[in-house]
């Protein structure tokens, strides 16, 4: 059992951007370490020269300034790079040539192919028609768009002029987009008027003009084209002397040379929001250079993201994975974008995305590979995937029988990375490494320049014990802040209430004796049955193992002054919950984990309530059992499913 799943070639190690990195500590620093733990160890111990570093060897553009890191009193008065100065959108496009810069894909396989010339000249004719329309530094530019080239190519129009950037995926309703948008008050709004999923073509201009009214302080609103989908004007009738178009906005303007203002590190580049399921989401604000450093150490020296690299990942605009991904342009990889569902018209698309494009990283959630193994899929059987080198995941845990199926059944050699960070910090705290070895169900290490540890209860480390994962030290893509929370008392209580000048990130997890981690679920949804802290990861590995169970979800319930566990399964058509299949997941859980995970009680229900990002809602079906009022239902998926919780009839506790 301890010995690894995978283990990379000679030639992958002599070859690594991190092997190279090694190197460059060596001419540079005159440093030698024997293995990660110790490079890792460096890296928090001089996170000084550490991101002066990464900033050199990923060849970031603009002025580092004369001091690395100015120590404050704890984490949050640590700053980053105080006198530096860049230009975010500069940094992302720093090639100018005729090879693939961006290549899209919608269901139907008709796309859009953007050379590195394009993406520059549509940049500079858009952002000369913004500061034509009053884009300024400091503004706040909403997007309601689709994973398209265009709306890459908006962000970077707005970032080069130092404008703040905000998106939502076109599937929110539209009291979701407003519950985000109305907080920042933008002055821009961007939107795509309809887009595609499940093979069906989803118009958008009603919701836009329900939004655009909502939203008192826009100036214009911008239609944008879907690709190369013509656009229709007025497709609904909807006269609104606000909204303009795209190819008229641009017609005037030629392409020029960009001159690119270089603003502060810690300048507001992105707001992103959090799920908002337990009330009205969050407004967390990133730094240009936080979110650049971040991303170029993980692309290049993680995930060894090289030059003319194709990157992949299934993600909306509305997910941090979206921004991760765009910040590929700034190591010279081509983004591979696709829009729409993942699995129509057929489990094959992305793989035949993956071979038609050269895809060198595949970025999936655990979910879609647990959707590909009940549907026993077998991409290895139908598709080369040869170029194929780094396929990562994240959204949930991955299971070791997800870490068996990639291997078996998508490709064998392959640096499988399971990811875990979110949108508090734009990245990661633990990802994988080229270098490594993998180990089923493991995570494999903690992120260079990032003091992860275990804590238990009392704040004290622990080794090999589940326990609160945590952060002991600031890192440049920490947020500056919540928008409008001036005196830093809400960011304050979602990180650093749990322990004193310590960043708590809400993950019951462990290591392993592999230097890997291991995340057991949310630590707000840990069960406690008994007194014994249960992650829910646990129970999910094995009910996933039951070939009747299609989706499922598990929460605690007050009982008898204590609490039971709930397991809510969704099952596959033609499958009914009987005594025989509750006796099978049952044994399963049992004999897989310990007698303590078996639920009090398994209840069928229509479907598992996800956010748009795919996670499960624990938090929601509990809120629903323990008969509290759901907050803000439009940031899940598919809010329809609630209604069999409502309707499960769980007995009450009369205990009092």
């Amino acid at each position: 059992m301890n010995a690894p799943i995978w283990q990379p070639s000679q030639h992958r190690i002599t070859h690594a951007n991190l092997t190279n990195y090694l190197d460059y500590l060596s001419d540079n620093y005159a440093l030698k370490f024997t293995g990660y733990s110790e490079l890792h160890q460096w890296s928090i111990s001089n996170r000084a020269q550490f991101w002066a570093s990464i900033w050199d060897f990923c060849d970031v553009i603009g002025d580092p300034g004369e001091q690395e890191l100015i120590k404050g009193n704890g984490m949050l008065e640590d700053c980053f790079f105080p006198t530096a100065k860049l230009n975010f959108a500069e940094n992302l496009l720093q090639r100018k040539d005729h090879s693939d810069a961006m290549v899209f894909w919608a269901e139907d396989k008709t796309g859009q192919r953007v050379n590195w010339k394009e993406l520059y000249d549509e940049v500079s004719r858009l952002r000369q028609a913004l500061l034509e329309l009053g884009v300024k530094s400091g503004d706040r530019i909403a997007a309601y768009m689709a994973n398209t080239p265009q709306t890459v190519i908006a962000m970077l129009a707005c970032t080069s002029l130092g404008a703040t950037w905000c998106s939502c995926s076109p599937d929110f309703g539209e009291q979701g987009v407003i519950d985000r948008f109305a907080q920042i008050e933008p002055t821009l709004l961007l939107a795509h008027s309809h887009y595609y999923y499940a093979g069906k073509k989803h118009n958008n201009t009603l919701k836009i003009n329900k939004i655009s009214s909502a939203l008192k302080t826009l100036n214009k609103v911008i239609i944008a084209p879907y690709g190369t989908d013509p656009l229709v004007h007025n497709a609904l009738g909807i006269e609104d002397k606000q909204w303009l178009y795209w190819q008229e906005l641009l017609a005037p303007y030629q392409a020029q040379s960009i001159e690119f203002e270089r603003f502060p590190f810690h300048h507001p580049l992105y707001i992103l929001f959090s799920s908002g399921t337990t009330g009205i989401p969050k407004c967390i604000v990133h730094s240009a250079g936080g979110t650049l450093l971040q991303h170029v150490k993980e692309h290049q020296l993680h995930c060894d993201v090289k030059p003319n690299d194709r990157l992949f990942y299934y993600t909306t605009t509305s997910w941090m994975m979206w921004h991760w991904l765009v910040s590929g342009l700034a190591s010279r990889a081509t983004l591979l974008l696709y829009d729409g569902s993942p699995t129509h018209p057929n489990d094959s698309m992305l793989f035949m995305f993956a071979d038609a494009e050269d895809m060198t990283l595949f970025g999936t959630s655990a979910k879609f590979i647990d959707t590909l193994a009940k549907n026993q899929a077998r991409p290895a059987q139908l598709h080369s995937l040869e170029t194929l080198r780094t396929i990562t995941s994240t959204g949930s845990t991955l299971s070791p029988e997800h870490f068996d199926y990639v291997y078996q059944h998508i490709k064998s050699d392959v640096q499988l990375s399971s990811i875990s960070g979110g949108s508090d910090i734009i990245s990661c705290f633990v990802l994988g490494n080229p270098l490594m070895p993998i180990y089923r169900g493991e995570i494999t290490c903690a992120g260079l320049g990032m003091a992860v540890e275990i804590r238990d209860e009392a704040g004290k480390g622990t080794e090999q014990q589940k326990g609160e994962l945590v952060c002991t030290k600031a890192f440049p893509s920490m947020p500056i802040g919540f928008w409008n929370d001036d005196n830093g008392s809400k960011y304050h209580a979602a990180y650093f209430e749990h322990f004193p000048d310590i960043w708590a990130h809400g993950d019951f997890a462990e290591t392993t004796d592999h230097q890997g981690f291991i995340i057991h679920g949310r630590s707000d949804t840990t069960l406690n049955p008994g007194g014994v802290r249960i992650g829910s990861a646990e129970i999910y590995r094995q009910v996933e193992q039951i070939p009747a169970v299609l989706d499922s979800v598990v929460i605690s319930q007050p009982w008898q002054r204590c609490e039971r566990i709930v397991l809510f399964v969704q099952l596959h058509e033609g499958c009914s919950l009987d005594a025989s299949l509750i006796e099978q997941i049952n044994l399963q859980i049992r004999s897989g984990a310990t007698p303590r995970h078996v639920p009090a009680l398994i209840v069928q229900v229509d479907g598992v309530p996800r956010t748009r990002s795919g996670k499960v809602a624990e938090l929601t079906v509990k809120a629903i059992i323990e008969g509290q009022a759901v907050k803000n239902i439009s940031a899940l998926a598919n809010p329809e499913v609630l209604e069999s919780y409502k309707n499960a009839m769980l007995p009450v506790d009369s205990t009092d």
